[in-house]
């Protein structure tokens, strides 16, 4: 019986390694992949995992982990036309606009992709903890937080965004600010 008190939201990409970046063995970490790390509202597949991770498992921490140079991020702004990817990485697209300033004003078109990877992250941090399992869960008094995280592929570190969520006082505090 699988008893994980974490939950990572985190890319598909197979240089990402959920177990060995946080270093837990097998059965303590709850995983679940896609490409670029999405946390979707109307996506059946993510809302699942969700619910069982915090309903049933009852983890105490939800980790949505981004990493530096993402694919999946940079295809949904390079123009190419992906089919059902192209869907798929609309909400990336939605982020690359609202801080379009920000990213133009960045020196090189890498630091603009790892800003755009950060900003993804904490969008999703945002759709994370507006979701009714977790919300309900704060209002129940369960302990809950959601971090957001990005992985760098060239040192192997985490770099810690600093958006973490852990009750519906901050949700209701920050979540407007967040991307």
């Amino acid at each position: 019986q699988q008893s994980p008190e974490y939950l990572w939201i985190g890319c598909s990409d197979s240089r990402v390694p959920a177990n060995e970046i946080v270093g837990l063995d097998p059965g303590e970490l709850f995983v679940h992949r896609n490409v670029a790390n999405l946390a979707p509202p109307q996506d059946a597949n993510y809302l699942s995992v969700l619910q069982f991770a915090v309903d049933v498992i009852k983890v105490k921490h939800i980790m949505v982990v981004g990493h530096y140079g993402c694919g999946g991020v940079a295809a949904s702004i390079d123009g190419q036309r992906r089919g059902l990817v192209d869907h798929w990485l609309h909400p990336i697209r939605e982020v690359h606009a609202e801080h379009r300033h920000e990213l133009d004003a960045l020196p090189t078109e890498k630091d603009k992709l790892n800003r755009l990877c950060e900003l993804n992250v904490i969008r999703q941090v945002r759709n994370v903890a507006s979701d009714v399992f977790v919300q309900d869960a704060w209002a129940r008094g369960q302990a809950l937080a959601v971090h957001g995280w990005v992985y760098s592929l060239a040192n192997g570190l985490v770099n810690d965004l600093n958006v973490g969520i852990s009750s519906l006082e901050d949700y209701e505090r920050v979540a407007g600010g967040l991307g």
